[in-house]
């Protein structure tokens, strides 16, 4: 069950409404089910619809013209809250409905039980699904009533009336969402034919602009150059920014003036504060000394990503949580980059994935500062004409949206974890997509038989554990070419298997032949070392051992161990 609280000033407007059937389709048969004493007119009921109408609105509104004569009524005296089922939920009767709606007052703080100056207040069916709780905030006591925190309390007893009644407990948030686009919103998308309301196509703007912007000022000026978007920087009396607010070109309200919204409105954390504090000392790609080249962009991207999962697993909670939003920057980022075919599943993984980028933990932003910087520098790194670049990225985030996940879960983030799934869905598809074409490339590049019968051998030796897997995946063709290439560059090919089988457990990876291809090719785009540090590498791999027990042993396999299980 879902609680929506809101406020007003008119009652006779609100009942007005609840008891509309001619405007409101979807409004049938409606009726009170509860009320503050039990005894309180049903217009939906009664033979006088209007004159039943108007003597309800005046019994609700006794006390707030009683408390306005002492000059003690709120403006905004009128509380409504809505409770609807989940779909799929079994019909409630009216009488399960009105304790449903009496439990809720309670909880609110409107009309605490056994407490005879609680609100007035009415419950109002009007479909199968849900009900209206309309109330006046002023007590008995002309006092106004005090239902701080309204939202919550409701939802916390909303949590165990599901349980009582057997209905589906829903995955409850921890307030970190950002806020969802208001019923005339969204009917106003309807009606315009786009599919996103303006709210959701600015905030999508805005969270682009932040992934790839390398400064709060480099931000507000991109933003000021987008096509549609109106954009109002506030400033302090010293100059200094206050914030921001966007509005879509066009959408204006009944007085003809845009519709604002301010940062904060679009999302939590993309308040201007917000911002600026993430877009502070953002680390640059370094510079290689002697060739004064610059490393490939979405190598270094897929190199600080591929740190998170250890972060997540044993980092604390606050750098964990700036490495997660970092990602969903890297996510947010990818549309732009990507061939058109891979748009749509990228730009729904990112859009579904911003909600598992917050939590109630507080992130430390500069522990990300190296992911955060790749990714800006992605922007004058277009995908290369194979795509490697970005299926090699996309390997390794799948791998890391499954490690948010169980971060999250850890920590009981419900929404956040059903988030994640989902941009997992979204991710893999592109991934599949993204990886066709570099694959097929390597595989026509297939070395002659005999260079193929010693990257068997060396596959068998360095990964005893997964060798048959290697060996039978569709893509080993492209590993051994990517391993034959690393050779020819100067690379000692065992050494990279080594150097690859390290830099993370291959137990969860899907096709560890893939996963392999790109590591080697990531690994393999350094600059050979020479003849005496392959020599000192070689005394150091005779005698390293595992640095945590999920890495890959070179030794053979125990008889009767099974494969493990891989869960990508």
């Amino acid at each position: 069950m879902i609680a929506k609280i809101g406020s007003g000033k008119s009652t006779a407007g609100l009942i007005r409404y609840l008891f509309d059937t001619k405007k409101a389709k979807d409004h049938i048969d409606p009726h009170l089910v509860a009320s503050w004493d039990g005894f309180a007119p049903d217009p939906g009921r009664a033979d006088d619809f209007n004159a039943t109408k108007k003597r309800l609105v005046a019994d609700l509104d006794l006390r707030v013209k009683q408390a306005r004569r002492l000059g003690r009524a709120p403006e905004r005296h009128v509380w409504h809250c809505s409770v609807r089922a989940a779909p799929g939920d079994r019909h409630l009767t009216d009488a399960e409905w009105a304790d449903i709606a009496r439990r809720v007052v309670a909880a609110t703080g409107i009309a605490p039980q056994g407490d005879p100056d609680g609100c007035r207040w009415v419950a109002v069916r009007h479909a199968d699904d849900h009900i209206h709780i309309a109330a006046t905030k002023v007590r008995g006591d002309l006092r106004t009533a005090r239902h701080w925190n309204d939202y919550v309390t409701a939802d916390k007893e909303l949590a165990a009336i599901e349980k009582e009644y057997g209905l589906q407990q829903i995955v409850r948030g921890d307030r970190t969402a950002a806020k969802r686009p208001t019923r005339a919103e969204t009917e106003k998308a309807l009606r315009t034919g786009t599919t996103q309301t303006s709210r959701e196509r600015l905030r999508t703007t805005v969270r682009q602009l932040v992934s790839i912007a390398a400064s709060p000022e480099e931000f507000l000026h991109m933003l000021d150059g987008v096509e549609g978007v109106l954009v109002d920087v506030q400033h302090f009396p010293s100059g200094d920014v206050r914030g921001y607010k966007v509005a879509v070109g066009g959408d204006t309200n009944a007085a003809g003036e845009p519709i604002w919204f301010s940062g904060a409105k679009l999302a939590p954390d993309l308040s201007h504060p917000k911002i600026a504090e993430r877009l502070t000392a953002i680390d640059t790609a370094p510079i290689t000394e002697g060739s004064r080249r610059r490393p490939n962009p979405w190598h270094q991207a897929t190199a600080a990503a591929e740190r998170i999962p250890r972060h997540l697993d044993h980092g604390d909670d606050e750098a964990a949580q700036a490495h997660i939003a970092a990602l969903g920057e890297a996510i947010d980022v990818l549309p732009l980059l990507a061939p058109s075919h891979l748009r749509p599943q990228l730009q729904q993984a990112a859009i579904v994935f911003e909600r598992a980028t917050r939590s109630r933990i507080r992130a430390q932003q500069d522990q990300a500062r190296a992911l955060r910087g790749a990714v800006r520098a992605l922007r004058t790194a277009p995908v290369s004409s194979d795509g490697s670049g970005l299926a090699m990225f996309l390997d390794i985030a799948v791998l890391v949206v499954i490690a948010t996940a169980r971060w999250h879960q850890a920590r009981r983030n419900d929404q956040q974890v059903a988030a994640v799934y989902q941009a997992l869905i979204h991710l893999q598809a592109a991934y599949q997509q993204a990886a066709i074409g570099p694959l097929a490339a390597l595989a026509q590049r297939q070395p002659p038989a005999r260079t193929m019968e010693r990257h068997t051998q060396r596959i068998i030796a360095i990964l005893p554990n997964h060798a048959q897997q290697v060996l039978d995946d569709p893509a080993w063709p492209a590993l051994a070419t990517a391993l034959t290439e690393a050779e020819t560059a100067g690379h000692d090919p065992e050494q990279l298997l080594r150097n690859a089988t390290r830099q993370r457990t291959l137990d969860d990876a899907r096709s560890t032949a893939k996963t392999l291809t790109w590591r080697i090719q990531r690994l393999a785009a350094r600059q050979a070392p020479s003849p005496r540090a392959q020599a000192a590498q070689a005394r150091t791999s005779a005698t390293a051992r595992p640095a945590h027990p999920g890495e890959i042993s070179s030794r053979p396999s125990q008889p009767g161990l099974t494969a493990p299980v891989r869960h990508r």
